[in-house]
This record gives structure tokens, C-alpha cells and sequence, in this order.
């Protein structure tokens, strides 16, 4: 070997032994077990402690890693914790809480640390796993038969099902009150008061329609409306029929089978049809069929009007 290539050569090994001097130098990493032998299943803590520069920014390649190896995992990566050194030094003390499910001698290679661009390593640890001694296990029990369960209705009813029946029971009632009271026009919550009989109500309701000239102001639809409700309400109170709810189809062949209406159902008859036009088709009536229509109704109610009975005087006994 010629004396130029000699000096290359020893010039190259005194560089690479300074570099490694110097990055000996500025990071160290040891790791160490709390126990090298571990029962299976259980775990120990794996101690990582690396002194570096103050100002060094270093991290573990590994870390949303979950094992060591395919044999060792890691079950816990608490906190690290971080102690000045002085003179521009740290060391960073790192634990891994592992454990391992198969029995055997389980080498943990070294471990990488990069920091500043360049990978320092710490050394290599051997952990070995126990198997359990079943036979020494005391609350191990013979598998007992599957056994039938008795039907429960509990056991299939949701969480809370007594605030989803409430809640059912409720809305039902609602319902009940708006058809029963709202939609008849009487709130349950005033203090009562005695309600006319059906006839002399209608009568001054039909009273107080003719009073408030809806028609005569060209508001047809509003007065036919009105005199229909009125009639609806009269019927439904007059002959427990449910005619608030009815078509006016329905309400002619329901009366129509009925002795007391049979005779005078052409009018209401009439009365519903220019009724339907007015407010489904917004045509105008003339003054005349809004005078008829009125005068039809007033006709209907009285030809319907509850005959009460006078009680039969006694003949006086002559003495």
C-alpha cells in the first residue's frame, strides 16, 4: 500500500472514530426490564432513560406502534418524564408497560430514537414468559348447560318504555280533548257553565250570524261557513250524530234514515250544496239564495225543534 493511500485510510478511521465520540457523546439511551421473567398474561415495565442536549429534539419512530414484536405488545405508554441535568443537559425517562400471551424467551430488539436527523439505539433485552399453571387454578368450574330463560316482557321492552307509554297516553288524550271539546267550539279549562239546549243555541247563533251582514259585505264564504258550522253543531248536539266531523254527503244520508229529519232534509239538502259552492268552487251567490239559505236553516231547526211534553192533568176526583 502506497503512503498516500495509507494516510487516506487512517485519516478516514480517525474521523469516523471522532464522529462517533461525539454523537457517544451528546445522546446515550439504556433500557432495562423490571422483571426479565413474567408470568403470561401479566405485565412489567419496560424502562427507557436517554440523556441528550437541552435544545435536541428527538423522537421514537415507533410510537403509535402497539407491539415490541409479534410476540411482546404494549399495553400502556404513560407519560414521560423529563429531569435537567444542568450544563445544558436532559434526561428523559420513557416506560412501556408490556406483556406477552405466549409462553417462551422473547427477544426485544433494540429500540430507535431519532434525534436531530440521526437514530441512536439502545440495547437488547430478553424477557421470558411463563405459562400458567392451570392445574393450580381454583376457580375453574365445569361449563354448566345452557339453561332456558322464562319469558320476561320486561326483558324486551326498551329503556324507559313507561315514558314512551306516558308519553302515548298523552297524545291520546290530547286528541280525545280537541275532538271531544276544541273542535266543538267549548274549552274545558273555563269554569262551566250550563249550555243552552241545542235549539234555542242554534237559534241565537243563526241570531247573531244575520246580525253580522257578512254577506251583505261581500264576505259570502265566511257567512256560509258559519251557517253550515251552526247547523253541524245543532245536529250533532239535537241527534247525537257526529255531523262536525262529516261530509255533507254523509250528514244527508245519515238524516235521511232518521223519522224526525226524513221531511225536512230537502232543505238542509239545498242549504249544504250552495254551501259546498261557495266555499270549494268561490262562487257568488245571489242576495236571494243568501236570504233562502238563512231562512232554510231557521226552517230546519224549528221543524226539528224537541216537542216537550205537557204532563196530562188528573181529573179531580168528585166527591
Amino acid at each position: 500500500m502506497s503512503q498516500h493511500v495509507r494516510h487516506i485510510v487512517m485519516t478516514a478511521v480517525v474521523l469516523v472514530a471522532t464522529a462517533m465520540g461525539a454523537w457517544g457523546g451528546n445522546v446515550t439511551f439504556k433500557a432495562k426490564l423490571d422483571s426479565a421473567t413474567l408470568l403470561m398474561g401479566k405485565t412489567t415495565a419496560l424502562h427507557l432513560e436517554i440523556t441528550q442536549d437541552k435544545d435536541a429534539r428527538g423522537f421514537f419512530p415507533g410510537e403509535q406502534a402497539d407491539t415490541l414484536n409479534a410476540m411482546v405488545e404494549i399495553a400502556e405508554r404513560p407519560k414521560a418524564d423529563t429531569t435537567d441535568l444542568g450544563n445544558n443537559r436532559i434526561q428523559i425517562n420513557r416506560d412501556l408497560i408490556i406483556q406477552s400471551f405466549d409462553s417462551g424467551m422473547w427477544v426485544i430488539k433494540p429500540i430507535p430514537y431519532v434525534v436531530n436527523g440521526d437514530t441512536a439505539y439502545c440495547n437488547q433485552l430478553s424477557l421470558k414468559v411463563l405459562p400458567v399453571d392451570v392445574s393450580q387454578m381454583k376457580d375453574i368450574h365445569d361449563i354448566k348447560p345452557v339453561e332456558d330463560v322464562p319469558f320476561n316482557l320486561l326483558d324486551w321492552l326498551p329503556n324507559y318504555w313507561w315514558a314512551w307509554l306516558l308519553a302515548l297516553l298523552l297524545i291520546g288524550g290530547g286528541i280525545w280533548v280537541y275532538r271531544k271539546y276544541y273542535k266543538k267550539g267549548i274549552n274545558p279549562l273555563k269554569p262551566s257553565r250550563k249550555r243552552l239546549p241545542p235549539y234555542e243555541e242554534a237559534m241565537i247563533n243563526l241570531q247573531n250570524l244575520k246580525a253580522a251582514q257578512l254577506w251583505q259585505r261581500s264576505q259570502e264564504k265566511e257567512y256560509f261557513t258559519g251557517l253550515t258550522d251552526i247547523l253541524r253543531v245543532y245536529i250533532d248536539r239535537r241527534f247525537d250524530i257526529n255531523a262536525v266531523e262529516m261530509t255533507s254527503s254523509q250528514i244527508i244520508d245519515t238524516l235521511k234514515k232518521n223519522d224526525e229529519t226524513r221531511a225536512v232534509n230537502e232543505q238542509l239538502e239545498m242549504i249544504l250544496e250552495v254551501a259546498d259552492i261557495v266555499k270549494f268552487a268561490n262562487a257568488r251567490p245571489l242576495a236571494d239564495d243568501n236570504e233562502v239559505a238563512y231562512q232554510r236553516a231557521v226552517n230546519f231547526v224549528e221543524a226539528t225543534r224537541p216537542v216537550v211534553e205537557q204532563p196530562e192533568k188528573k181529573e179531580e176526583v168528585k166527591k
